[in-house]
């Protein structure tokens, strides 16, 4: 491995190991990113991996499946209800915007979002210059897509049905806290979001009448817009980046952004660019997640958050990126 650097709120990249890396952007044409969603946790989302990876008492990968939205709906819906919640409530981050820029300033870079937040497209990052591999949670579809073929459509609606509404603190008289729910729920947290996540809240039980119903059929549950395990890829947009990696030019640099580059196809495109002639980048917290293919000589690694690290990288082309307000106080917390 070539580079390794780390950044912190008070310390400073090695300047010849980013000088490095800005010698070599300065001078590419085509760049693909490949995104994660360690690129959303300095905007407060939460990245649902290893440890920190339950739900209340659910592994939050068992809840992304067909086969749990068919067994438990309502609780699949309060699942993803919560995050789309969560993901309205967060801001995107400089490198959100950075990458955005990017976009606008070099029309041969491509970026391969695993993420479902949809703080990309808050950033206004280029549609055309975005694949989401991993859908969003931002649109929803019908579940029933053999006879009915709804969606996928935006939808911003928070909550999407009045049954899927974060409960706030309770008030001390309600019946709930008659029956003797915690005075921390009426007193600390009254009129505030509970922490869904937190197995202490309670949650109803929701009947399949409680949850969106498709608004063209009027009989099917709507689903969310992303991606499960056990599903296929969007197939327009894997076409979409085969297309571009199959462009006859090579490619200069892939950025890999806040992912373990793990779960594939995601993690052969990292392979795929350097048969393309690539040099490869890693932007990451944890310094064990490395390329699969492991680290070859002109690869770069930058340990920190990938909020300071991305605009940091990308200034020779950008320069100095442009963050709103209410993104900077999100990102302050």
């Amino acid at each position: 491995m070539a580079s390794t650097s780390s950044l912190t709120a008070d310390a400073v990249i090695d300047k010849e190991r980013m000088d490095s890396f800005h010698a070599h952007l300065s001078k590419s044409t085509r760049v693909l990113s490949l995104l994660g969603a360690g690129l959303s946790a300095t905007s407060g989302l939460p990245t649902f991996r290893g440890a920190g990876g339950l739900w209340r008492t659910h592994d939050s990968i068992s809840l992304a499946t067909p086969e749990a939205f068919d067994a438990n709906p309502g609780l699949v819906w309060q699942f993803y209800s919560y995050r789309r919640h969560m993901a309205m409530q967060a801001q995107p981050n400089a490198a959100h915007y950075a990458l955005a820029e990017l976009s606008r300033k070099m029309p041969g870079f491509m970026t391969l979002s695993q993420n479902v937040d949809g703080l990309s497209q808050r950033a206004d990052h280029p549609r055309e210059q975005l694949q989401l591999l991993h859908g969003t949670l931002f649109e929803v579809r019908c579940m029933d897509r053999d006879v009915c073929r709804y969606g996928p459509e935006a939808n911003f609606t928070d909550p999407i049905c009045p049954a899927l509404a974060i409960p706030t603190g309770a008030d001390p008289t309600s019946n709930e806290a008659r029956k003797g729910i915690s005075e921390y729920l009426h007193t600390k947290h009254q009129g505030k979001d509970l922490d869904i996540s937190d197995a202490a809240v309670p949650l109803p039980d929701l009947a399949p009448e409680d949850l969106p119903i498709c608004p063209q059929c009027k009989k099917h549950l709507l689903r969310p817009g992303v991606v499960w395990f056990g599903e296929s890829l969007p197939s327009e947009v894997l076409q979409t980046v085969d297309d571009f990696i199959n462009q006859p030019e090579k490619i200069d640099i892939i950025i890999v952004i806040g992912t373990s580059a793990k779960v594939y196809p995601a993690a052969g495109y990292i392979e795929e660019a350097r048969d393309k002639g690539a040099r490869v980048c890693v932007v990451n917290m944890d310094e064990n997640d490395r390329p699969s293919g492991g680290w070859e000589e002109g690869d770069w690694f930058f340990k920190g958050d990938a909020a300071q690290i991305v605009p940091r990288l990308l200034e020779p082309v950008i320069g100095q990126v442009k963050v709103p307000k209410e993104a900077k106080a999100q990102g302050s917390h």
